[in-house]
């Protein structure tokens, strides 16, 4: 029974939505101020953003496992749960920061406009993750959602530099980035025809 209802998307879907419901609930109570969101939604929406870029590089390096292929079915959910975890934390920005002028003022700064950056191309990657996208564009969709590649750069950019700690931002990084080179490395190449 428990396994039916895991295997449902809507609880699937919740269980991505529980720490942001939380968050809200905690805001929304006066608890913690908009500053204090910034970091928790941020660190949401690169960990999800990360979960769902190391299932095929996992999937390249492991082969096909049942769990494995029960999570690469929910890729997507995972990359658009980043995605709405991004838009909290861009919200949390704009009430912190309160008025245009202050959010121009500090655009150009390393750690700023490397957010704005990527939240641009999380856009096209959020509204394309549905069949109905993926039927129309064909193989150009596969080619669109490789745009996760420099956002997840920008991502790591940003939370170095507005942090000015390089070692949380590692420890979520590097594995990623070990995982993709293994399977760059590591994945058996396609032998020509006729070889």
């Amino acid at each position: 029974m428990l396994r039916i209802i895991l295997n449902k998307k809507p609880t699937f879907w919740l269980l991505l939505a529980i720490p942001a419901l939380l968050m809200l609930r905690r805001y929304a109570s006066g608890d913690v101020i908009a500053m204090d969101m910034l970091h928790p939604t941020g660190e949401w929406a690169a960990r999800l953003m990360i979960f769902a870029m190391v299932l095929s590089p996992l999937v390249s390096l492991l082969g096909p496992k049942p769990w494995l292929n029960w999570l690469v079915q929910r890729r997507r959910a995972l990359g658009v749960a980043a995605f709405a975890y991004s838009v909290l934390h861009l919200l949390f920005y704009l009430i912190d920061m309160g008025n245009l002028d202050d959010i121009l003022a500090e655009f150009w700064a390393l750690g700023i406009w490397t957010g704005w950056a990527a939240m641009l191309l999380f856009v096209p990657l959020a509204v394309t993750s549905n069949d109905a996208s993926m039927r129309k564009l064909k193989v150009g969709w596969k080619q669109l959602q490789r745009l996760v590649y420099p956002a997840a750069v920008l991502v790591l950019v940003h939370w170095i530099f507005i942090h000015n700690n390089l070692v949380p931002a590692l420890v979520h990084f590097v594995p990623l980035a070990l995982l993709v080179a293994a399977r760059f490395f590591l994945s058996p190449k396609p032998q020509p025809k006729g070889a």
